[in-house]
């Protein structure tokens, strides 16, 4: 967005460049109009005048005015190539700049696409999460039964003590361990006798 606004605060500067420059044209095309109407305003000086003095005063008057004109108008299109080729370079840059614009506005929206892909990943990724969180509680609810079915079987045993208070697995396992042992032992001691 800050890109954006720098970008279109150049383009009015631009821009407003562009009009001062036309208005200096506008300007420079008065002002010849104004010869003109001068120029006019000599030619009817001149019909009031006798015949000679008319031709002389004419001479005169055209080689000043010519010299001046002359002057004027390679000032004028000295000023107007100079407005011409800055005009150009302003319209480069206006259309430098829209292009600009027009490029940021496209990162801008392929930015806020991939934000929305990753917001929708992230979703995803949260419904799978809870889904392996119930999984997990289911789990865990199903591994606590089996541990209590193997206490209970483990110290309803014959001969094995009963748990005093809440028991490690590393204490439900050496129980167990403890009946297997013995069961083993007392097998080999059947067999070792010939006992089936």
């Amino acid at each position: 967005t800050g890109a954006i606004s720098s970008l279109q605060r150049q383009m009015e500067i631009q821009e407003s460049e562009l009009r001062r420059i036309r208005s200096e044209n506008d300007l420079l095309q008065k002002q010849l109009r104004e010869r003109e109407v001068q120029l006019q305003a000599m030619s009817d000086k001149f019909y009031h005048m006798t015949e000679e003095q008319r031709q002389e005063e004419i001479v005169v008057m055209m080689e000043e005015e010519n010299r001046n004109l002359h002057q004027v108008l390679n000032q004028q299109e000295s000023q107007m190539a100079e407005q011409g080729k800055l005009i150009g370079e302003l319209q480069a840059t206006i259309n430098q700049l829209r292009t600009e614009l027009v490029n940021t506005r496209l990162h801008l929206l392929e930015e806020k696409q991939a934000q929305k892909e990753i917001q929708s990943e992230a979703d995803a990724l949260q419904h799978k999460a809870l889904q392996t969180k119930v999984a997990l509680e289911q789990i865990t609810c199903k591994f606590e039964r089996y541990r209590n079915k193997i206490i209970q079987a483990t110290f309803s045993a014959e001969g094995i003590q009963e748990p005093l208070g809440e028991l490690t697995d590393n204490e439900v396992l050496e129980a167990m361990q403890k009946i297997i042992n013995e069961r083993t032992e007392f097998q080999h001691m059947l067999k070792h006798r010939g006992s089936k």
